[in-house]
């Protein structure tokens, strides 16, 4: 325990803020291709796909949902507002698709000044009631994977758009936040947002009057993307395609897969059209740098009971001799003197009246 203290002054601390990027590949095998389906009465079995007895999301692994090493990686699901023109009382699970789309709206898209809940609107301006996004799939990342968020323009999604369900990656398109770094938008309580725009698989991008289609959209710290169900629709009914996908193996295009089949279902549907997914993530490295600075008249001594013998200083031979330490420790102290932090240094350093030295202590959180 110290006995000695220097207080650092605000030219002794420095704060820093560092962005770390890692590169997040999710291949399309993984999703839909390399384990078994979930079975159709329920459970895992071997598959990486959980359903739940809820139904309201599905949840994607990268290794059977059972095994030890699985990583949970995203959930999906799917919703339409009250306001769409799909909702309707007979549908399967209505009441429960209009909640998902609510819920997630009212974390993304939050209320407006007469508390009535916003819908997802494509393009980020609310005033405008013609761009909304009233039927989407929602993939919801891990913590895991995007750590503090999702870099800007960092992600691609590859979806299959065949209208042929059985080959449906015979043709398909991307989704990317092409202008996430420059054009994002901050009015959402969950933070910055940017646009998803569709391209076909060759890089061409989708027109709709001269301008790209808007597909859908990224919400950066929340990890969520919202693809709006029309990128799989014709342009003939709105949508974005020549041709209406079909979306199962029943030939249902995709107002009758979600107006007439589960959530869960929904989600198999979408999942077996990804074909890639990725992005970067960003992990905030703050960090604090203290310069101990020791002066040449300051820490000569040794506070440790070793240092005397019989009164005398060990480290000197005659009395005339020049004080001397080794610096082996940093403390960092609260201003009530209770200790905070410890660094050690790699080695031993001398010290004396004829030298001076700096350490350079960082935290890192």
């Amino acid at each position: 325990m110290a006995t000695t203290f220097k207080i650092l002054t605000q030219k002794d601390v420095v704060s820093t803020r560092n962005l770390l990027h890692e590169s997040i590949p999710i291949t399309g095998t993984i999703v839909s291709g390399t384990y078994d389906e979930p079975p159709a009465g329920g459970g895992l079995g071997s598959s990486n796909i959980k359903n739940y007895s809820h139904g309201l999301f599905q949840s994607v692994y990268d290794y059977p949902a059972l095994s030890s090493s699985a990583n949970h990686i995203f959930d999906l699901t799917a919703g339409y507002s009250n306001s769409s023109a799909l909702s309707a009382s007979s549908n399967t699970q209505n009441a429960k698709k209009i909640n998902i789309y609510n819920e997630m709206a009212q974390v993304l898209v939050g209320f407006d000044e007469n508390n009535d809940l916003r819908r997802f609107d494509e393009d980020g301006d609310f005033v405008n009631t013609a761009t909304k996004i009233d039927d989407a799939y929602f993939i919801n990342l891990t913590r895991l994977l995007t750590k503090d968020e999702v870099k800007k323009g960092s992600f691609t999604l590859e979806l299959g758009v065949s209208h042929i369900h059985n080959n449906a990656n015979t043709a398909s398109v991307l989704l990317q936040d092409s202008d996430g770094n420059t054009s994002y938008k901050v009015n959402s309580p969950a933070g910055e947002y940017g646009i998803l725009y569709a391209t076909n698989g060759s890089g061409t991008e989708l027109i709709d009057n001269g301008t790209p289609w808007k597909a859908g959209l990224l919400y950066y710290q929340a990890g969520i993307a919202v693809v709006t169900a029309s990128l799989f629709e014709s342009t003939t009914t709105g949508g974005m395609l020549s041709g209406s996908c079909k979306m199962d193996e029943g030939g249902n295009d995709i107002d009758q897969s979600l107006t007439g089949s589960s959530i869960s279902g929904n989600c198999d549907n979408f999942r077996n059209r990804m074909r890639d997914l990725s992005f970067n993530n960003t992990t905030e490295l703050n960090s604090t740098v203290y310069f101990c600075r020791a002066n040449h008249n300051e820490f000569n001594y040794s506070a440790n009971p070793t240092y005397l013998s019989a009164s005398k200083l060990v480290v000197k031979n005659n009395s005339s001799d020049i004080p001397v330490s080794y610096a082996t420790t940093v403390g960092l102290y609260s201003p009530d003197n209770e200790l905070l932090a410890v660094a050690k240094v790699s080695e031993p350093l001398k010290k004396d009246p004829t030298n001076e030295f700096t350490l350079r202590v960082r935290l890192d959180y």
